[in-house]
């Protein structure tokens, strides 16, 4: 057999921290938005803060879906038995709470800009 070479390029992908995410599907596909929201302040104009908002979509047909479910499945149990049950941090019981509360008064919610 013929020994034969191959040219392979990679694209490393940018590192990227996603605290929100959502998932939909359609017939043929699941599409999971990861997103990173941001608060900006300029100094120039206080007035007006800006959110910065980045998204990075994946789309994988159903099979695919399935198994990164049984996958990442496997891996919380495995982080687990390693550190420990994952639990809600202190603060986000605190804020979740404090939400409830307002909810129930009719205040505002607190924002990304506190």
């Amino acid at each position: 057999m013929e020994e034969k070479k191959i040219n392979l390029s990679i694209s490393e992908g940018t590192s990227f921290y996603a605290h929100e995410a959502s998932i939909n599907y359609s017939p043929m596909q699941f599409i999971l938005d990861f997103r990173c929201v941001t608060p900006r302040v300029d100094p120039r104009s206080r007035e007006t803060p800006t959110l910065h908002m980045t998204h990075n979509v994946v789309m994988i047909d159903p099979l695919h879906a399935k198994n990164l479910h049984h996958l990442l499945g496997e891996m919380l149990s495995k982080y687990e038995k390693d550190f420990g049950t994952i639990e809600k941090p202190k603060a986000l019981k605190i804020m979740e709470k404090k939400n409830i509360k307002a909810e129930k008064s009719e205040k505002t919610s607190p924002n990304y800009f506190g």
